[in-house]
């Protein structure tokens, strides 16, 4: 088997499945900090398949795409738990 095979067949599918089931963590999230950090595993795994796809096509331009997207969801993230600790200590 090779890699590209591995990847298609058994990565990609493992990825797809999980995402569709942080997903539903994020539609079912009983509160407000659990649907982030479920966006925040959805673009990671997201930013995953974007990765794998790029070895599988042997095109490198996906890459920056992935890069970009790992930032923009760092900064949400870190953007997020700073507002929550400023209004946790104004209440």
């Amino acid at each position: 088997m090779s890699t590209q095979v591995y990847l298609q067949y058994v990565i990609i599918p493992i990825l797809i499945l999980s995402e569709l089931m942080v997903f539903v963590r994020f539609l079912k999230g009983p509160s407000v900090i659990d649907r982030v950090v479920a966006l925040d595993l959805i673009v990671t795994i997201g930013i995953g398949i974007i990765s794998i796809y790029s070895m599988i096509t042997d095109t490198s331009n996906f890459l920056d795409i992935a890069m970009i997207l790992a930032l923009i969801a760092f900064l949400g993230t870190v953007a997020f738990s700073y507002y929550l600790e400023k209004r946790n200590k104004n209440d």
